[in-house]
């Protein structure tokens, strides 16, 4: 294939106040997976601690949030439970067939354990837990799976999360009263199943415990909870043998609640995976005081990315902002006062970044120390784009054009006939979309004032994207209908107007190093690669981000990276380009 993927940085879990988000790993303990509260599931592959989201396969389940899954041992029959539109769990093989019923609850299911059996044994025997406050016990003898019994009144309120221990002979319950049920199986009973054997720990956590997993030896579990501690336990005394606090001593950090964690099975380096409120996964082990790696990401559309060619910066919809190093595959959330809004762009300088937001401000981003450095300069109206050269940052505001330096407003520039939808500089020249369906030229001069020198109308459409190549001699120029005009920076001359395949508004283009091939993305959510030697010549990657591309860049000389509506990264390998 002409572009083929390299790698996929994939989107962080979903979170919810108030609620839990399961994570669960494979029987090596390399793979974690977590529902993403769509119909899906991700996939977390890793050859180490360092590596990033590596895959993703997908299962229809039904139509609603999904909040958990589990596998039976033989690992081709999955239950899925959640807060569906017509049922609040589904039981089915890999291939989509239907396996059983998940019933017994009047309210949104939170978690599901499949008790582990041989591979060979077809039996079943699961646990649900609810927001009805209730267990219920399935099984498929006789076969399909169904339910058998169900627990009420050991917790007193939502039952936010179970499992089972691996050896099968233990289970423990957590819930929003901040208590720990334990259950033992009782072979002798008709049918098999757990029996309630005592309450562990009552007072220890002060918060809701919104999940919980077990060490390989049965021994041991941990717990997550809203008061910002993961603790494991000795499930034969009941006590706490280790307690990890996320945040500030003694501070109260409503993004550190953890909300979710795995003790992942098959490995030897008793490795522990917590997921706190804000998206962080939270790598810890048991001889380590604090996490020993965070793996963070974005779990909203990213809305927004920039490069300077060996780091990525994107936005999302929450308005928070991650540097990326394209060769690690390693994100990391940028320090200080991010923006409280959707991220509208970002734009590269001499070791700073620049992003503007719906909350109407500019930030600058110190790149040495991925930090926000100084004050976020207020802006006269909501921001279209942003773009540096030469020391300046103009962005496109629905009013027209600031400029700053150094953090200060020094210029403005009304667009009479029409508004700023897009802008890109390079050196003094600076290009302006409008919703005119015009792309006007500007040249700055020393007093920071903007002079127009061009303007071509030739588009049919608003202008949605800009960029100039790396050199400054040509210039981009996307329109809502999905076309892309190339132009001669000197006097706007058309190139070619050929670039014409996208189906929805174009979002983002960048140029090769050598100008001579563009990438674009758009709201159809496919890839393009174009060339300027053979104009009706291209190459794509159909339905590259679900719901939608809005960002792409270079990252090498045969790399590209995007982000998009499926709140992931991925990295991509062009050729082919003619």
């Amino acid at each position: 294939m002409p572009i083929t993927i390299e790698k996929t940085l994939a989107a962080s879990p979903v979170t919810t106040r108030g609620q839990p988000t399961q994570l669960s790993t494979d029987s090596a303990g390399t793979k974690i997976a977590y529902a993403d509260c769509k119909w899906r599931c991700n996939w977390i592959g890793s050859s180490q601690v360092a590596n990033r989201y590596l895959a993703e396969d997908e299962w229809p389940a039904f139509s609603g949030r999904i909040n958990d899954i589990a596998f039976a041992s033989d690992g081709d029959r999955v239950i899925a439970v959640g807060d569906g539109r017509e049922k609040f769990g589904h039981a089915f093989n890999i291939t989509g067939g239907k396996v059983g019923e998940v019933t017994g609850h009047s309210k949104v299911i939170n978690a599901v354990a499949i008790r582990p059996t041989e591979r060979t044994v077809r039996a079943i025997s699961a646990v649900t837990v609810s927001d009805d406050a209730s267990v219920c016990f399935l099984g498929n003898v006789p076969s399909p799976l169904h339910f058998q019994s169900k627990a009420d009144g050991l917790h007193k309120g939502f039952v936010l999360g179970t499992a089972i221990s691996p050896d099968g002979s233990k289970l423990i319950t957590v819930g929003a009263d901040k208590r720990i049920q334990l259950y033992l199986y009782n072979e002798a009973k008709s049918p098999k199943g757990f029996d309630h054997a005592r309450t562990i720990g009552e007072g220890e956590h002060s918060g809701s415990i919104f999940a919980v997993s077990w060490s390989s030896d049965s021994k041991r579990f941990v717990t997550a909870s809203a008061d910002q501690t993961v603790k494991m336990w000795d499930v034969e005394s009941g006590t706490v043998l280790r307690t990890w606090r996320f945040g500030e001593d003694g501070g109260i950090s409503v993004g550190d609640q953890q909300i979710g964690v795995v003790w992942p099975q098959g490995r030897s380096d008793g490795l522990i995976i917590s997921l706190s409120l804000n998206g962080d996964l939270n790598y810890i082990k048991e001889q380590s005081d604090s996490p020993i790696k965070t793996v963070q990401g974005h779990n909203k559309t990213i809305t927004a990315m920039g490069s300077n060619g060996k780091t990525l910066w994107t936005g999302s919809f929450d308005g928070r902002v991650c540097t990326w190093d394209v060769a690690s595959g390693v994100g990391t959330v940028v320090d200080g006062q991010c923006h409280t809004n959707q991220i509208t762009a970002f734009a590269s300088g001499s070791g700073q970044a620049y992003s503007v937001g719906w909350d109407d401000t500019l930030r600058i981003i110190d790149v040495s120390t991925n930090t926000f450095a100084g004050e976020a300069p207020k802006l006269s109206a909501q921001p279209k784009g942003v773009a540096s050269a030469d020391g300046r940052v103009y962005v496109a505001t629905i009013a027209g054009v600031e400029i700053y330096v150094k953090g200060k407003l020094v210029s403005k520039l009304d667009i009479s006939n029409g508004q700023p939808t897009a802008i890109a500089a390079h050196g003094p020249f600076v290009a302006v979309g409008t919703s005119s369906n015009a792309v006007q030229l500007y040249k700055v001069d020393g007093s920071n004032k903007l002079t127009k020198i061009s303007e071509v109308n030739n588009s049919v459409a608003q202008i949605s994207a800009l960029a100039f190549s790396v050199d400054g001699s040509l210039l981009a120029a996307g329109n809502q209908n999905g076309k892309i005009y190339a132009y001669k920076t000197d006097g706007l001359q058309i190139v070619t107007d050929r670039w014409s395949a996208h189906t929805g508004r174009v979002t983002s283009i960048a140029w090769n190093d050598a100008g001579t091939q563009a990438v674009s993305g758009a709201l159809d959510t496919h890839l393009y690669v174009w060339s300027l030697a053979k104009p009706g010549a291209r190459v794509n990657v159909l339905n590259a981000h679900k719901d939608g591309v809005n960002g792409v860049a270079w990252v090498g000389e045969n790399k590209i990276a995007s982000a998009g509506g499926d709140a992931a990264v991925k990295i991509w390998t062009v050729s082919g380009v003619q």
